[in-house]
């Protein structure tokens, strides 16, 4: 038996006992003195108020109630076995649980994250939980949550909170995404604001922080956007803007990886986006959160090395997207006249 187990002294002297029928034996095994073996199983009966061994024969045996008693203690010391054994198994993250709110962009955007974490751990089980960036804080501060990945204006003036750890892992560029058949997927050169107003768009409504950014840069430019639909789900916009009537602004990560959009950056360009780990401060981390936390950091280091041949779907400017963000200063700023999608490639940067 483990003389460490946290477990009273008086119940693994009885279970010594009765397993070797002899207190004398009991002693020896528990390396402890037969009188202060003997004490303590008798301070246990006393408090109990009932005999647990018959001591009247040549080897001592368990009484009925006894045996009654041990079967429970038993089991006790076999659930306390199993509990150290799975907080072992904690520690080795072969096994777990983890909590991860998210927001609708950053569920598209740490994909590959999710999946590298699956690989390395497998037996941690990872529940994702989209809601709006507000909902996430909220979510870890009643903890709902373990950790959150926010998404974030670099220009936010949004105060952060005492109660919450940031760590960012990259940032984001944010443009119009278009389809493939719409009058603007072939133009090249960034757009003017005068161009973009005259665009019907899809977004997101204003319960994301995303939407907010957006429009407090409209604010910031007087700019007045036609929105010709709101919507709390980044698939229906996606499958709105692929139809191709309809533009929205997203992430180029995202816009790159859709088949069948294309990325047209935007002049005065919009404030760039950071996405972050978010957990609450000062609070326990367990194994498991603590793991997906090295796994982020891992991964976003070595994200912008990924080879477009490793992108979720083929990008229909791969060539584009491979390169390092930039607009050439010889690429003139179009206005709201469509061209012909022979004229070039969309600009992505």
């Amino acid at each position: 038996m483990d003389r460490n187990l946290v477990f009273p002294r008086s119940i693994r002297y009885l279970i010594a006992v009765a397993d070797l029928h002899s207190f004398t034996r009991a002693a020896e095994a528990l390396y402890v003195s037969q009188p202060t073996l003997s004490q303590q199983i008798k301070q246990l009966e006393d408090v109990l108020d009932v005999q647990l061994l018959d001591r009247s024969g040549r080897t001592v045996r368990l009484t009925a109630a006894g045996e009654v008693y041990l079967h429970h203690a038993r089991r006790a010391l076999g659930e306390l076995t199993a509990a150290k054994r799975a907080i072992h198994e904690l520690q080795d993250l072969s096994r777990g649980s983890l909590r991860l709110g998210m927001t609708p962009i950053t569920d598209y955007l740490a994909i590959p994250l999710l999946e590298q974490f699956n690989a390395r751990y497998p037996g941690i089980t990872v529940n994702t939980l989209e809601m709006p960036q507000d909902d996430i804080k909220a979510a870890l501060a009643e903890d709902r949550v373990d950790i959150g990945i926010a998404f974030s204006s670099t220009l936010s003036t949004e105060e952060c909170s005492d109660d919450v750890d940031s760590h960012i892992l990259f940032i984001e560029t944010l443009n119009l995404a278009v389809g493939k058949d719409h009058h603007l997927a072939g133009q090249k050169g960034p757009m003017s604001k005068h161009a973009l107003e005259q665009e019907p768009l899809v977004l997101f409504n204003d319960h994301y922080a995303l939407r907010r950014n957006i429009d407090l840069y409209c604010l910031e430019h007087g700019i007045k956007l036609p929105i010709a639909m709101e919507a709390s789900s980044l698939s229906v916009i996606i499958e709105m803007v692929r139809l191709g009537r309809l533009a929205t602004i997203l992430p180029d990560t995202i816009s790159c990886a859709q088949q069948g959009l294309h990325s047209i950056a935007l002049l005065p360009e919009l404030p760039h986006h950071t996405i972050s780990l978010i957990c609450r401060k000062g609070t326990y981390k367990s194994p498991a959160c603590q793991a997906f936390a090295d796994v982020a950091a891992e991964w976003s280091t070595v994200r912008c090395q990924v080879t477009p041949s490793h992108r979720l779907r083929p990008c229909p400017m791969i060539d584009v997207c491979a390169h390092t963000k930039s607009t050439s200063a010889d690429d003139d700023v179009f206005d709201a006249t469509p061209t012909d999608a022979s004229d070039g490639e969309t600009a992505a940067r």
